[in-house]
């Protein structure tokens, strides 16, 4: 018998939801999609990293850890608040297929500037209460933020004046004085979109479904983290960063993948009992229920590659904290940790050993299965479904994949074959089995993107790794999508056969 509750999910990223602001938001759509949800006999919404994106708008590469994306408020919300006038948000809109974040941030910050200007002739007590709990990071990130537009640049390590860079004392006291209004005002948004998530995750509490969040291991270098905590890095006494993280050549490529990150300096953090670390969680704890850790192994080891170096060729494997930051955790947080190792890509018997020994369900995806030799199934795979474990987290794809349908489609004729066997199907049922067959398998949890609940093809893909087009993190539910009735009807028949409802 299986020790584990087992449940269905789907990941949606807030973004993807209609709206008439050229971008998913927390308003009616958001609440309509946990009815929607609650009706299927899903228990869980899995989302990505809620912080405020910056170049290229990945949710993985955010301004801030602790901070939530102010263009997923909800303007509606804020006129019926009293905040702003119907004519502010009457016929104001913009109806796009995919999401336009160039054109929602030059429809939705003017409203949110002029309703935080409203609400500050008179804040509420809910506010007060806000900047007091969260000053500890609230202040810096709203100077960030200012100090981003005023120097037209994030990369406070290469564009920002010497005092600033090194946030000398005087320096920052005159910026605080200067831009004391506009710094206000960020902190308002702030506070518009915690309020905002923290209505809709109670709505979706109510109603049985429990939010899946998502922590990037790594943060931005041009993220107030990284300049408000430069002791906290590998960095020089210029600032600069003396190595970057990355993974190594592989299968998938000759070079290794350069990302860039910062890298932690684990003595510094040790040092203060991880505290930033134990922070970071408890934060994301509060606006999600279970969190996903991005890059899990690197808490084991991480692959750092020496500064300006162009590949990840030259790097080398350097031990992460491993079991004592678990440990940190499990003293603030308590000994069941609700926690998902992100564990993709080659994971070592040490990484295997931190997950196993905590209990931390691991992930498996189904279209990683169906490698063939001249049409013949590995049966050995673990990523198929019967060889998969009650601890883990099964999905079809994650946002990294292409859709179902694209990745079959993209398949050559001994693998496709492989698929259609193993499945027992034709290429017309493909989407719908595979999705049959993550909700039947044993794991844990069974996560499908929403694009694979409606089968759709590749143009519905979220993003493509390691590249920055303008079609990443772009795609969207229409309306009908989210109001039919029939699209989820096959999802919830195979939750309620597969026990998960």
């Amino acid at each position: 018998m299986n020790k584990y509750r087992r449940e269905a999910g789907v990941l949606l990223h807030p973004t993807s939801l209609p709206s008439s602001w050229a971008v998913g938001d927390l308003g009616d759509s958001a609440f309509a999609f946990v009815d929607k949800l609650r009706d299927a006999k899903v228990h869980l919404w899995q989302i990505l990293p809620l912080g405020p994106a910056g170049a290229g708008d990945s949710p993985y590469a955010a301004r801030s850890t602790f901070a939530g994306n102010e263009i997923l408020i909800d303007v509606v919300s804020l006129y019926r608040d009293g905040l702003l006038d119907l004519e502010d948000i009457a016929g104001k809109g913009a109806e796009c297929e995919r999401v336009d974040y160039v054109l929602a941030r030059k429809l939705k910050f003017p409203l949110f500037e002029k309703a935080a200007a409203r609400f500050l002739e008179k804040p509420s007590r809910g506010y007060s209460t806000f900047r007091r709990k969260n000053d500890w990071w609230v202040e810096d990130y709203a100077l960030f933020q200012v100090l981003c537009s005023v120097h037209g640049d994030s990369r406070w390590f290469r564009k920002w004046p010497k005092a600033l860079k090194f946030r000398e004392e005087k320096a920052l006291d005159e910026a605080r004085k200067k831009y004391r209004r506009e710094i206000e005002l960020w902190i308002v948004y702030q506070y518009f979109f915690h309020t905002q998530w923290s209505k809709l995750k109670k709505y979706a509490n109510e109603n049985g479904i429990r939010i899946i969040g998502d922590i990037p291991i790594f943060v931005a270098s041009d993220s107030v983290d990284a300049w408000v905590n430069t002791k906290l890095f590998k960095m020089d006494e210029r600032c600069n960063q003396k190595v970057s993280s990355g993974v190594p050549p592989d299968a998938f490529s000759a070079t290794g993948q350069l990302w860039g990150n910062p890298v932690y300096d684990w003595a510094e953090h040790e040092r203060t009992g991880f505290s930033w670390w134990v922070s970071r969680l408890k934060e994301t704890l509060k606006l999600v229920d279970i969190v996903r850790v991005d890059h899990f192994r690197g808490f084991s080891a991480c692959w750092e590659v020496p500064a300006r170096h162009r590949t990840a060729m030259r790097g080398r494997w350097v031990p992460g904290p491993g079991q004592k930051l678990i440990d940190a955790f499990r003293n603030e947080l308590g000994k069941e940790l609700p926690l998902i190792a992100e564990d993709l890509g080659v994971i070592t018997p040490d990484v295997e050993m931190l997950r196993d020994s905590n209990d931390l369900p691991g992930m498996k995806i189904l279209q990683f299965a169906f490698s063939a030799w001249g049409g013949t199934l590995d049966t050995s795979n673990y990523y198929l479904p019967h060889n998969i474990d009650e601890n883990s987290v099964v999905y079809t794809g994650t946002h990294d994949n292409n859709t179902n349908r694209g990745w079959f489609d993209s398949l050559d004729d001994g693998t496709r074959d492989v698929v259609r066997r193993y499945l027992e199907c034709d290429d017309s049922a493909v989407c719908y089995k595979m999705v049959r067959a993550a909700l039947m398998c044993r794991s844990r949890w069974a996560i499908c993107p929403m694009q694979d609940v409606l089968g759709l093809d590749g143009s519905a893909r979220m993003n493509v790794p390691s590249t920055c087009g303008s079609s990443n993190w772009s795609w969207r539910m229409s309306r009908e999508m989210l109001e039919s009735r029939e699209n989820m009807i096959g999802f919830t028949n195979n939750i309620l056969l597969s026990g998960r409802a």
